[in-house]
Protein backbone atom coordinates (compact mmCIF):
# COMPACT_ATOMS: atom_id res chain seq x y z
CA UNK A 1 0.00 0.00 0.00
CA UNK A 2 1.69 3.53 -1.26
CA UNK A 3 2.33 5.63 1.73
CA UNK A 4 0.83 9.62 1.73
CA UNK A 5 2.58 12.23 4.11
CA UNK A 6 -0.26 12.96 6.64
CA UNK A 7 -1.60 16.73 7.56
CA UNK A 8 -3.42 17.60 9.88
CA UNK A 9 -5.96 19.11 8.13
CA UNK A 10 -7.80 16.04 7.28
CA UNK A 11 -9.27 16.18 11.06
CA UNK A 12 -9.18 19.81 11.79
CA UNK A 13 -11.14 21.16 8.52
CA UNK A 14 -14.80 20.36 6.79
CA UNK A 15 -18.44 20.69 8.02
CA UNK A 16 -18.20 17.92 10.40
CA UNK A 17 -14.60 18.89 12.12
CA UNK A 18 -14.62 18.68 15.57
CA UNK A 19 -12.69 21.39 16.08
CA UNK A 20 -12.34 25.03 16.00
CA UNK A 21 -9.24 26.42 14.32
CA UNK A 22 -6.88 29.42 14.61
CA UNK A 23 -3.82 30.38 13.49
CA UNK A 24 -0.76 31.10 15.80
CA UNK A 25 -1.43 34.53 15.96
CA UNK A 26 -4.85 33.90 16.33
CA UNK A 27 -4.33 32.04 19.77
CA UNK A 28 -1.85 34.34 20.67
CA UNK A 29 -4.39 36.94 21.95
CA UNK A 30 -6.24 34.49 24.27
CA UNK A 31 -3.83 35.04 26.25
CA UNK A 32 -5.11 38.51 27.17
CA UNK A 33 -3.47 39.68 30.58
CA UNK A 34 -1.81 36.37 31.29
CA UNK A 35 1.73 37.52 32.67
CA UNK A 36 4.81 36.02 31.30
CA UNK A 37 6.18 34.48 34.59
CA UNK A 38 9.47 32.55 32.75
CA UNK A 39 12.94 34.20 31.96
CA UNK A 40 15.21 33.32 28.73
CA UNK A 41 17.74 31.50 30.94
CA UNK A 42 14.62 29.02 32.00
CA UNK A 43 12.93 28.75 28.90
CA UNK A 44 16.52 27.23 27.16
CA UNK A 45 16.79 24.76 30.19
CA UNK A 46 13.23 23.80 29.80
CA UNK A 47 13.71 22.99 26.08
CA UNK A 48 14.87 19.66 24.67
CA UNK A 49 18.38 19.62 22.30
CA UNK A 50 17.49 21.23 18.71
CA UNK A 51 13.89 22.80 20.09
CA UNK A 52 13.82 26.41 18.87
CA UNK A 53 11.08 27.30 21.58
CA UNK A 54 12.02 31.08 22.99
CA UNK A 55 10.04 33.77 24.36
CA UNK A 56 8.26 34.91 22.19
CA UNK A 57 6.99 30.79 21.21
CA UNK A 58 5.62 31.24 24.98
CA UNK A 59 4.14 34.20 24.49
CA UNK A 60 2.45 33.40 20.94
CA UNK A 61 1.06 29.47 22.45
CA UNK A 62 2.05 28.74 25.67
CA UNK A 63 0.60 31.38 27.64
CA UNK A 64 -2.49 31.57 26.04
CA UNK A 65 -2.90 27.64 26.47
CA UNK A 66 -1.83 27.39 30.27
CA UNK A 67 -4.68 30.20 30.63
CA UNK A 68 -7.34 27.48 28.90
CA UNK A 69 -6.02 24.83 30.88
CA UNK A 70 -6.43 26.83 34.21
CA UNK A 71 -10.08 27.32 33.28
CA UNK A 72 -10.73 23.62 32.65
CA UNK A 73 -9.10 22.70 36.61
CA UNK A 74 -11.68 25.82 37.67
CA UNK A 75 -14.06 24.40 36.34
CA UNK A 76 -13.13 20.91 36.99
CA UNK A 77 -13.31 21.64 40.83
CA UNK A 78 -16.71 23.54 40.76
CA UNK A 79 -18.24 20.47 39.01
CA UNK A 80 -16.12 18.90 41.93
CA UNK A 81 -18.33 20.90 44.48
CA UNK A 82 -21.44 20.33 42.65
CA UNK A 83 -21.24 16.60 42.58
CA UNK A 84 -20.46 16.36 46.18
CA UNK A 85 -23.36 18.89 46.79
CA UNK A 86 -25.55 16.23 45.02
CA UNK A 87 -24.49 13.37 46.08
CA UNK A 88 -24.43 14.54 49.81
CA UNK A 89 -21.31 12.98 50.69
CA UNK A 90 -18.41 14.49 52.84
CA UNK A 91 -15.33 13.78 50.30
CA UNK A 92 -12.99 16.62 50.24
CA UNK A 93 -10.09 15.77 48.67
CA UNK A 94 -10.57 16.69 44.93
CA UNK A 95 -8.50 14.42 43.14
CA UNK A 96 -5.75 15.35 40.58
CA UNK A 97 -6.19 17.22 37.13
CA UNK A 98 -4.63 15.07 34.71
CA UNK A 99 -3.37 15.91 31.66
CA UNK A 100 -2.00 14.09 28.56
CA UNK A 101 0.48 14.59 25.69
CA UNK A 102 0.86 12.86 23.01
CA UNK A 103 3.19 12.73 19.53
CA UNK A 104 5.72 10.98 17.83
CA UNK A 105 9.63 10.88 18.59
CA UNK A 106 11.25 14.03 18.11
CA UNK A 107 8.78 16.42 18.11
CA UNK A 108 8.54 18.17 20.97
CA UNK A 109 6.45 16.91 23.67
CA UNK A 110 9.31 17.18 26.85
CA UNK A 111 9.72 20.31 26.07
CA UNK A 112 5.83 20.79 25.81
CA UNK A 113 5.28 19.35 28.91
CA UNK A 114 8.21 21.05 31.08
CA UNK A 115 7.34 24.42 29.73
CA UNK A 116 3.35 24.03 30.89
CA UNK A 117 4.44 22.37 33.98
CA UNK A 118 6.39 25.45 34.81
CA UNK A 119 3.67 28.20 33.61
CA UNK A 120 1.16 26.29 35.53
CA UNK A 121 2.86 25.73 38.73
CA UNK A 122 3.53 29.94 38.64
CA UNK A 123 -0.41 30.63 38.37
CA UNK A 124 -1.73 32.82 41.31
CA UNK A 125 -3.24 30.03 43.03
CA UNK A 126 0.17 28.43 42.99
CA UNK A 127 -1.28 24.71 42.06
CA UNK A 128 1.27 21.86 42.59
CA UNK A 129 2.20 20.58 39.21
CA UNK A 130 3.90 16.96 38.58
CA UNK A 131 5.23 15.69 35.82
CA UNK A 132 5.66 11.72 34.46
CA UNK A 133 6.68 10.07 31.56
CA UNK A 134 5.45 7.03 30.02
CA UNK A 135 9.10 5.90 29.59
CA UNK A 136 9.12 4.91 32.81
CA UNK A 137 6.62 2.02 32.36
CA UNK A 138 8.62 0.31 29.19
CA UNK A 139 9.71 -3.31 30.03
CA UNK A 140 13.29 -3.52 30.79
CA UNK A 141 15.43 -3.82 27.84
CA UNK A 142 16.54 -7.51 28.80
CA UNK A 143 12.77 -8.76 28.90
CA UNK A 144 12.28 -6.88 25.74
CA UNK A 145 15.42 -8.81 24.47
CA UNK A 146 14.03 -11.92 25.62
CA UNK A 147 10.90 -11.36 24.00
CA UNK A 148 12.67 -10.20 20.91
CA UNK A 149 10.94 -7.10 21.03
CA UNK A 150 14.28 -4.53 21.08
CA UNK A 151 13.34 -3.54 17.89
CA UNK A 152 9.55 -2.56 18.86
CA UNK A 153 10.30 -0.16 21.76
CA UNK A 154 8.15 2.49 21.74
CA UNK A 155 5.12 0.79 20.53
CA UNK A 156 2.21 0.23 22.67
CA UNK A 157 3.09 -3.73 23.44
CA UNK A 158 6.81 -2.78 24.75
CA UNK A 159 4.86 -0.74 27.68
CA UNK A 160 3.89 -2.40 30.95
CA UNK A 161 0.06 -1.09 30.50
CA UNK A 162 -1.31 -2.80 33.77
CA UNK A 163 1.44 -1.11 35.57
CA UNK A 164 0.55 1.98 33.90
CA UNK A 165 -3.34 2.09 34.87
CA UNK A 166 -2.59 1.01 38.27
CA UNK A 167 -0.62 4.45 38.76
CA UNK A 168 -2.77 6.52 37.33
CA UNK A 169 -5.49 4.68 38.88
CA UNK A 170 -4.48 5.18 41.89
CA UNK A 171 -3.59 8.90 41.57
CA UNK A 172 -7.32 9.29 40.68
CA UNK A 173 -8.14 7.47 43.66
CA UNK A 174 -6.19 10.56 45.48
CA UNK A 175 -3.93 8.26 46.92
CA UNK A 176 -0.88 9.43 48.41
CA UNK A 177 2.84 8.92 47.95
CA UNK A 178 2.22 6.77 44.44
CA UNK A 179 5.53 5.96 43.05
CA UNK A 180 6.14 5.41 39.29
CA UNK A 181 9.78 4.25 37.57
CA UNK A 182 11.89 5.86 36.18
CA UNK A 183 13.95 5.93 32.83
CA UNK A 184 17.17 6.87 31.97
CA UNK A 185 17.87 7.84 27.92
CA UNK A 186 21.58 7.72 29.27
CA UNK A 187 21.73 3.65 29.54
CA UNK A 188 18.28 3.64 27.41
CA UNK A 189 16.44 1.22 30.27
CA UNK A 190 14.86 1.46 33.52
CA UNK A 191 16.47 2.25 36.14
CA UNK A 192 15.31 -0.53 38.74
CA UNK A 193 15.72 0.69 42.03
CA UNK A 194 15.05 4.44 41.08
CA UNK A 195 11.99 5.39 41.12
CA UNK A 196 9.77 8.83 41.41
CA UNK A 197 6.81 9.93 44.34
CA UNK A 198 3.68 11.58 43.30
CA UNK A 199 2.31 12.62 46.10
CA UNK A 200 -1.79 14.41 45.46
CA UNK A 201 -0.43 17.02 42.68
CA UNK A 202 -3.22 19.31 42.17
CA UNK A 203 -2.22 18.92 38.50
CA UNK A 204 -0.51 15.62 37.09
CA UNK A 205 1.17 16.06 33.37
CA UNK A 206 1.97 12.34 31.42
CA UNK A 207 3.73 12.73 28.84
CA UNK A 208 4.30 9.56 26.18
CA UNK A 209 4.02 8.65 22.47
CA UNK A 210 1.12 6.15 23.09
CA UNK A 211 -1.33 7.90 25.80
CA UNK A 212 -4.08 8.18 23.64
CA UNK A 213 -3.80 4.87 22.49
CA UNK A 214 -6.85 2.06 22.40
CA UNK A 215 -7.19 -1.44 22.63
CA UNK A 216 -9.86 -3.77 20.97
CA UNK A 217 -12.94 -3.69 23.36
CA UNK A 218 -14.15 -7.20 24.58
CA UNK A 219 -17.46 -8.31 23.47
CA UNK A 220 -19.01 -9.54 26.56
CA UNK A 221 -18.84 -5.89 27.73
CA UNK A 222 -16.45 -5.90 30.55
CA UNK A 223 -14.67 -2.89 31.64
CA UNK A 224 -11.11 -2.29 29.65
CA UNK A 225 -9.73 0.55 30.64
CA UNK A 226 -7.39 2.89 28.45
CA UNK A 227 -5.11 4.97 29.42
CA UNK A 228 -6.80 8.04 28.42
CA UNK A 229 -9.72 7.37 30.51
CA UNK A 230 -7.73 8.51 33.34
CA UNK A 231 -7.07 11.89 31.01
CA UNK A 232 -9.17 15.36 31.84
CA UNK A 233 -7.70 17.22 28.93
CA UNK A 234 -5.69 15.89 26.07
CA UNK A 235 -2.73 17.60 23.56
CA UNK A 236 -1.54 15.98 20.46
CA UNK A 237 2.15 17.30 18.91
CA UNK A 238 1.57 17.26 15.49
CA UNK A 239 3.91 18.26 12.21
CA UNK A 240 3.79 16.45 9.02
CA UNK A 241 5.72 13.12 8.73
CA UNK A 242 8.46 14.72 6.45
CA UNK A 243 9.49 16.94 8.82
CA UNK A 244 9.73 14.94 11.75
CA UNK A 245 12.08 12.85 10.27
CA UNK A 246 14.28 15.29 9.46
CA UNK A 247 13.89 16.84 13.09
CA UNK A 248 14.76 12.87 14.07
CA UNK A 249 17.82 12.93 11.97
CA UNK A 250 19.30 15.79 13.21
CA UNK A 251 18.68 15.40 16.80
CA UNK A 252 20.47 11.95 16.39
CA UNK A 253 23.39 13.83 14.52
CA UNK A 254 23.51 16.30 17.47
CA UNK A 255 23.38 13.79 20.22
CA UNK A 256 26.19 11.61 18.49
CA UNK A 257 28.12 14.90 19.33
CA UNK A 258 27.14 15.22 22.74
CA UNK A 259 25.39 12.66 24.75
CA UNK A 260 26.62 9.74 22.47
CA UNK A 261 30.27 10.58 23.88
CA UNK A 262 29.54 9.19 27.13
CA UNK A 263 31.07 5.76 27.75
CA UNK A 264 27.90 4.94 29.54
CA UNK A 265 24.95 6.06 27.15
CA UNK A 266 23.65 2.83 25.38
CA UNK A 267 25.20 4.53 21.96
CA UNK A 268 28.06 5.63 22.45
CA UNK A 269 29.00 2.60 19.75
CA UNK A 270 28.08 5.27 18.00
CA UNK A 271 30.01 8.40 18.61
CA UNK A 272 32.61 7.33 16.68
CA UNK A 273 30.95 6.34 13.22
CA UNK A 274 31.56 8.85 10.20
CA UNK A 275 28.82 11.11 9.33
CA UNK A 276 27.55 9.37 6.98
CA UNK A 277 27.44 6.32 8.34
CA UNK A 278 25.68 7.55 11.63
CA UNK A 279 23.25 9.46 9.15
CA UNK A 280 22.48 5.93 7.83
CA UNK A 281 22.27 4.16 10.93
CA UNK A 282 19.92 7.04 11.87
CA UNK A 283 17.54 6.69 8.48
CA UNK A 284 17.60 2.82 9.22
CA UNK A 285 16.04 3.42 12.94
CA UNK A 286 13.27 6.20 11.47
CA UNK A 287 12.39 4.03 8.55
CA UNK A 288 12.10 0.49 10.51
CA UNK A 289 10.98 1.81 13.50
CA UNK A 290 9.88 5.17 14.62
CA UNK A 291 8.07 6.19 11.34
CA UNK A 292 6.04 2.94 11.57
CA UNK A 293 5.42 3.45 15.18
CA UNK A 294 3.92 7.02 14.36
CA UNK A 295 1.94 5.61 11.22
CA UNK A 296 0.07 2.79 12.82
CA UNK A 297 -0.21 3.80 16.52
CA UNK A 298 0.81 7.35 17.48
CA UNK A 299 -1.06 9.17 14.44
CA UNK A 300 -4.53 7.36 14.18
CA UNK A 301 -4.79 8.60 17.98
CA UNK A 302 -4.31 12.29 16.74
CA UNK A 303 -7.96 12.58 16.54
CA UNK A 304 -8.82 11.38 20.00
CA UNK A 305 -7.14 14.79 21.81
CA UNK A 306 -8.51 17.56 22.89
CA UNK A 307 -6.33 20.18 21.14
CA UNK A 308 -3.47 19.58 19.05
CA UNK A 309 -1.01 22.29 17.79
CA UNK A 310 0.27 21.79 14.86
CA UNK A 311 4.37 22.52 14.22
CA UNK A 312 5.85 23.79 10.95
CA UNK A 313 8.96 23.16 8.86
CA UNK A 314 10.82 25.71 11.68
CA UNK A 315 9.52 23.62 14.38
CA UNK A 316 7.01 26.36 16.03
CA UNK A 317 3.35 25.99 16.37
CA UNK A 318 1.78 27.09 13.20
CA UNK A 319 -2.16 26.01 13.85
CA UNK A 320 -3.97 25.38 16.64
CA UNK A 321 -6.95 23.21 16.68
CA UNK A 322 -9.24 23.10 19.63
CA UNK A 323 -12.01 20.32 20.48
CA UNK A 324 -15.36 22.18 20.35
CA UNK A 325 -17.86 22.01 23.23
Amino acid sequence: MARTPHSGHDVLTGKYAPYSLFSAEEWAAFRADTPLTLTFDEVKRLRSIDDPIDLAEVQRIYLSLSRLLVAHVEASQLLFQQRRAFLQIRQTVKTPFIIGIAGSVAVGKSTTARVLQELLKRWPSSPKVDLVTTDGFLYPNAMLRERGSMERKGFPDSYDTRRLLHFLSSIKAGLRHVRAPVYSHLSYDILPDRHITIDRPDILIVEGVNVLQVRDLPQDGKVVPFVSDFFDFSIYIDADTAMIRKWYLERFMRLRETAFQNPDSFFHRYADMKPPAALALAEGLWENINRKNLEENILPTRPRADLILQKGANHLIKKVALRKL
